[in-house]
């Protein structure tokens, strides 16, 4: 059982740094992070066990830092997927070598879970692996086949974080491996209408709580990003409406008990195309600056 407690997504690149060019956030820049953000939350979320998020784990420890972590994995892709748009295509020999370091990469998440007890709070064996779009498509089969084996190897839960959608479509295999089930929730992609975002994002709880009356449902990802292209209603993405939904969730989760991860604490100007209004660039309460948002502005700090 994971409690309820406030909690943020967490990718700390700042300008001119990324996962893809390997220039990481330094320790005193991570220190700086995470010292803002644990006035405000209790839990943080990270996607890989790498560079960053080892760093992320020796500064909380070293500096004592009030915050517990949901650390994953980044599965490379066991299915050839000619649907995704930016590059799902995996040759049989490609196929072979992310199977073996799959395993290779859930070794070492076991190994700073079993390191940092105290700060890991679950362990997550993909992100959004069987979305059809996904660049890495994994088999249903193989998600829940990885959460038995991670089981073994660790003592904290282990989950599985993946959209309330595909949860509804291919959940129920994966389901019977993992401790608990992490749910995503993103009216914006879907060009849901303001008006109705909240109760959307209520729904997919409420229905994958139904699927799985025997496991705990938290949401792992949700959030508003205040800038847009064509993908989404451009006129709903700003930080007012930011605002809004987020405060809306916030009271929702706080009455109902249920955690769930803000996405994002910071805007990421690395991901996405090369336009400066793709969304994934900025999903932040706050931005790559670290200058509040008005969402982030208003929070009271946590007792």
């Amino acid at each position: 059982m994971i409690p309820y407690a406030k909690a943020i997504c967490y990718s700390g690149y700042r300008e001119n740094q990324s996962p893809q060019t390997k220039i990481y956030p330094t320790e005193n820049e991570v220190l700086e992070d995470l010292t803002l953000l644990s006035k405000y939350f209790s839990y943080i979320r990270m996607y890989d066990p790498y560079q960053h998020a080892q760093t992320v784990l020796k500064v909380i420890r070293k500096y004592n830092i009030p915050l517990k972590l949901i650390l994953g994995v980044e599965p490379r892709g066991e299915i050839s997927n000619p649907d995704c748009p930016w590059g799902g295509l995996h040759s049989d020999e490609e196929i072979e070598q992310n199977k073996t370091g799959n395993y290779e990469q859930l070794d070492l998440l076991a190994e700073l879970c079993n390191a940092y007890p105290e700060i890991i709070l679950a362990a997550a064996v993909g992100n959004e692996n069987t979305s059809d779009w996904h660049h890495n498509l994994m088999p249903a089969e193989t998600i829940a086949a990885h959460a038995k084996y991670l089981r073994t190897l660790v003592k904290c839960p282990v989950t599985f974080c993946e959209g309330a959608h595909y949860w509804r479509l291919k959940g129920e295999v994966i389901a019977k491996e993992v401790d608990f089930i992490s749910i995503h929730s993103y009216p914006l992609w879907l060009k849901i209408p303001f008006k109705d975002a909240v109760s959307a994002t209520i729904n997919d709880y409420e229905t994958i709580t139904k699927m799985f009356p025997n496991k705990q449902v938290i949401y792992t990802e949700f959030g508003w990003t205040t800038s847009a292209d064509e993908k989404m209603n451009g006129e709903d993405t700003n930080e007012e409406a930011q605002l809004s939904y987020l405060k809306q969730m916030e009271v929702w989760s706080e009455k109902n008990q249920v955690p769930m991860f803000i996405f994002e604490a910071f805007d990421e100007p690395w991901k996405g195309s090369g336009n400066p209004d793709e969304p994934e660039k900025h999903w932040g309460i706050l931005d790559v600056k670290r200058k509040p948002k008005l969402y982030f502005a208003q929070l009271k700090p946590r007792k």
